[in-house]
């Protein structure tokens, strides 16, 4: 069980006799009575939405989850491969189940997966990631306005609006919740 105080983004909450994985959360806390938790799951089995407004001192049950730290090996047409680093264990994760993820994942780099009843439901990605950028148009010195961004595109294929001064083969650090531009990195 898990106070609906304590419910964060990546939760796995049981609801219906199914597991539902949290994707959004918000804090109400109105003017009188008791604090509230507004939740938006997602089934794992069917895609479907579930939206909930939960006390922040009321229990609700949560799913039965393991995690592991795994490497993302690749991805082909239909999976994306990862090992885990203690085990040597293989996951296939079926792409259609988590495109939205597939920007952000890079090879070889580690990943925590979330796995149900043997069957990994979700892909944690971190809060920031340094990119390179490998499409970038130029820009003319003097053509700029102050703050003035442009597209550009990493080697993931993440579309993500940065600074004119941002070169092709630079590497950049990326809010992943957001998609937006932190620093350039210097390595």
């Amino acid at each position: 069980m898990i106070r609906g105080g304590d419910i964060v983004k990546g939760s796995c909450l049981l609801q219906k006799g199914q597991p539902f994985l949290v994707v959004e959360r918000e804090f109400h806390t109105p003017g009188k009575g008791t604090a509230i938790a507004r939740v938006k799951m997602k089934s794992i089995k069917d895609g479907s939405v579930l939206t909930m407004t939960i006390p922040t001192q009321q229990e609700v049950e949560d799913a039965t989850v393991d995690t592991h730290t795994c490497q993302f090996q690749y991805a082909d047409q239909d999976n994306f491969h990862f090992m885990d680093n203690e085990h040597f264990d293989q996951f296939e994760v079926p792409i259609s189940s988590m495109e939205d993820k597939k920007p952000y994942l890079k090879d070889g780099d580690s990943y925590e997966l979330t796995v149900w009843e043997g069957n990994v439901i979700d892909i944690k990605i971190p809060y920031k990631v340094v990119f390179t950028v490998a499409e970038s148009e130029n820009y003319v010195k003097g053509d700029t306005v102050s703050g003035a961004t442009k597209p550009v595109i990493t080697e993931t294929g993440l579309t993500v609006r940065v600074p004119l001064f941002i070169k092709q083969g630079e590497k950049i650090l990326v809010n992943t919740e957001t998609n937006e531009y932190v620093e350039r990195v210097n390595s």
